[in-house]
């Protein structure tokens, strides 16, 4: 095996063990290895693809870079074509165990994600309300996308925990369960105090937590609570929360879909996923919505409803605002 491609085949049939030992920071989440750079670094910018055709290709969303297992080997350890080829090959011929696809799913994948929301009930009147109106958020009377659940499994370094969590349903564009997202909390309401009060479960590239069904018109946010405030604005506006920037940019696009608003975070990662999105748009109009703070949640916060009822309606195309900002001659409360 000296080729390059054969090096890059080879690493990407051996994706997930390369990802634990140059990446280890990083955790698997669904058919992904997610982690902040190609360094190893903690976050969720970076995820590699571990299973299929394209096993071992990566994407990092903060800076639109890319490339095989080759590449990031290089790039991780600082080496030229020629050193990362012998880095490769020195890997490669150490014992692997390759790793498939489990049966049945393990905790992390779709089959285990739908299991928890089933097991999470309604919203009403539980902490995860509590959670959401300190995040100025009243929810819409037909809300079934989120749920809570009491105790909910929180895997930290010292071992299993229960925390109570708000339950968000990923889904696909057909309505099927394939992740949830999980806030833990904490009894005031708040964050639960752990290292990582927000993590994703199962699939999530090109899917996410969806409030309304897609016509020809939607906002895609990254943040689930920047949706919520989008939907308390704009009631009857579809809107899909991808849960972050690297997911953002790799949103499916509905076949109905003619312009889409995205209502990205105010930072350089989200500007990227927005060029992004507009680069495999195809006949799309993708217009973009800026946050005067962080993100839209925030100008909730710090604006107020009627204030930042004004700042979207400046955004928004002319026929949109009569569409979904104003009923009756009089903006939407």
């Amino acid at each position: 095996m000296s080729s390059a491609s054969d090096l890059a085949r080879g690493l990407g049939q051996n994706a997930e063990a390369v990802c634990r030992t140059y990446l280890p920071k990083g955790r698997r989440q669904g058919r992904y290895w997610i982690c902040g750079d190609v360094h190893g670094t903690p976050g969720r910018s970076l995820y590699v693809q571990l299973f299929g055709e394209r096993a071992g290709k990566w994407t990092d969303g903060a800076d639109g870079t890319h490339g095989d297992l080759l590449d990031l080997m290089a790039a991780n350890r600082g080496l030229d074509f020629r050193a990362a080829c012998d880095e490769a090959r020195a890997f490669l011929s150490l014992p692997i165990i390759p790793v498939k696809q489990p049966e049945p799913a393990p905790p992390g994948t779709s089959d285990a994600a739908r299991r928890l929301f089933a097991a999470s009930g309604p919203i009403r009147d539980t902490l995860a309300e509590v959670y959401l109106r300190q995040r100025g958020i009243i929810l819409p009377a037909d809300i079934s996308t989120l749920r809570f659940h009491p105790r909910c499994f929180y895997r930290a370094p010292s071992g299993r925990q229960e925390w109570p969590a708000l339950i968000a349903a990923v889904t696909d564009d057909k309505g099927n369960v394939t992740g949830v997202h999980r806030t833990w909390l904490d009894p005031s309401g708040g964050k639960a105090p752990v290292d990582q009060p927000r993590r994703a479960l199962g699939h999530l590239a090109g899917n996410g937590v969806r409030f309304g069904a897609v016509t020809d018109t939607m906002v895609a946010t990254e943040g689930l609570e920047t949706a919520l405030a989008f939907k308390m604005i704009m009631p009857d506006m579809p809107v899909i929360a991808a849960l972050s920037a690297a997911h953002l940019a790799a949103l499916n696009l509905s076949s109905t879909l003619r312009r889409l608003y995205v209502a990205r975070d105010n930072d350089e990662a989200g500007r990227l996923a927005l060029e992004k999105l507009r680069s495999r748009a195809g006949e799309i109009d993708i217009r973009e919505l800026v946050p005067r703070a962080e993100d839209f949640n925030a100008d909730l916060l710090t604006l107020g409803p009627d204030r930042l009822r004004d700042w979207i309606g400046e955004q928004l195309a002319p026929d949109d605002i009569h569409r979904f900002l104003v009923r009756d001659g009089r903006q939407c409360a």
